[in-house]
């Protein structure tokens, strides 16, 4: 079988195509004088067979309503037995035009105002806003950190479980701090999950990016008990870079809590999706093994390359494990300086437009989340803009 060989070190010039990541610089960071790796979009091309789908659904010159075959469903189970080990019904799965909404969505039909939304920060962001957006009270499991490695607090979040909890948010595998669950953790949470009754939505949207040997474990593939508790959110879009495309998967193999959903997801009329984002989204999922396995290789050789450079050249600095994503965890709390004056600091002195460490919620302080799928040669020169700006201190 033929390899194609694809180049990573190219990457396209996206500023002026109403890209958030490149052409809202100036709104975000106050300037347009800086180098940006914060949203988590990557900034290589999408694939070839992915841009060929597409193109030949192009030829066709209608682009009308249009419906979901049986066979959308069973490539994204096909991808979740092969890659994952987890075997699901292709009727366990409901559609999302994104992780984000469908997050919303469940926490609008499963939980009221007032009702405790139990998430573990430093965490994705949108978490933080999906619970106070609607009047939901936010609890914080604070993940446990040691020396740049993070693990749950396991018995904080049993306390939690106690008093009564509407909904737990879980991320496996973990945006920013990286971390892949392994087994025995993730076992550990499903027993307390179902001993409390808790529902769960376990945001799965960085699952196939499982770098250095690492393997992600799906938290409703640990038996039936926990899985009747789960809403699983699944996606290409970080996987191929199709986020542009909004079409994601909700799987719950509980068939009450997959009619609870659906019946939201009526309600707001959000179900119909994008017609180029199904192809895309078929198409990943069909033919994109060997594209995945070089961009992981890829990302792995640009995340050495930051470890290794920044640790010898600014000693001071941790860089958490990157187990998975392609989103760096730095730690410049050496520097001594606090939140603002740090934000300051990367934009004005190191010209570097990354996510602060804050928005991620508690454990943040003092950190940024750097995007490295990028081209080597941007990461260094990301690489010496802030050794430069951390010798100027």
């Amino acid at each position: 079988m033929n390899v194609m060989k694809y180049d990573f070190d190219q990457v396209p010039d996206r500023r002026g195509t109403d890209s958030v990541k490149y052409d809202l610089n100036g709104k975000v960071f106050g300037t347009e004088n800086v180098l940006p790796m914060w949203v988590a979009d990557m900034d290589f091309e999408v694939a070839d067979f992915i841009r060929e789908a597409i193109a030949r659904r192009l030829e066709h010159p209608v682009f009308g309503y249009t419906f979901r075959p049986k066979r959308f469903w069973e490539a994204a189970a096909v991808w979740m037995k092969k890659r994952h080990g987890w075997e699901v019904d292709p009727e366990a799965f409901s559609f999302s035009p994104g992780i984000v909404p469908a997050l919303n969505m469940i926490l609008m039909e499963y939980t009221r105002p007032g009702e405790r939304i139990v998430i573990q920060p430093p965490v994705y962001h949108p978490f933080i806003h999906a619970a106070r957006n609607h009047g939901r009270d936010l609890v914080y499991n604070t993940l446990l950190e040691d020396q740049g490695v993070y693990s749950m607090d396991l018995g904080h979040l049993e306390e939690e479980f106690r008093k009564g909890v509407g909904l737990f948010i879980f991320c496996n595998p973990h945006n920013p701090v990286g971390r892949v669950w392994k087994k025995e953790e993730l076992e550990a949470l499903a027993e307390l999950l179902v001993r409390y009754g808790v529902k769960v939505i376990s945001d799965e949207i960085h699952s196939d990016l499982i770098l250095f040997g690492n393997r992600h474990i799906p938290l409703a593939s640990l038996g039936k008990e926990v899985a009747d508790l789960c809403f699983t959110c699944v996606a290409p879009s970080k996987t191929f870079n199709l986020a542009g495309l909004y079409t994601s998967a909700v799987i719950t193999t509980n068939a009450e809590l997959r009619a609870g959903y659906e019946r939201i997801l009526d309600a707001v009329h959000v179900g119909g999706g994008s017609l180029f984002g199904q192809v895309a989204f078929e198409t990943a999922y069909r033919e994109g093994e060997q594209w995945l396995t070089q961009l992981l290789n890829y990302l792995e050789g640009n995340f050495r390359f930051l470890e290794q450079s920044l640790s010898k050249k600014i000693p001071g600095i941790r860089i958490s494990p990157l187990e998975a994503t392609y989103l760096a965890w730095l730690d410049l709390s050496f520097l001594g300086i606090g939140d603002d004056e740090l934000n300051r600091f990367m934009i004005e002195d190191a010209h570097l437009g990354l996510n602060h460490g804050t928005m991620f919620g508690p454990g943040g302080s003092g950190h940024q989340r750097m995007n490295i799928a990028t081209s080597r040669s941007v990461l260094e020169r990301a690489v010496d803009q802030l050794v430069r700006a951390v010798e100027g201190v």
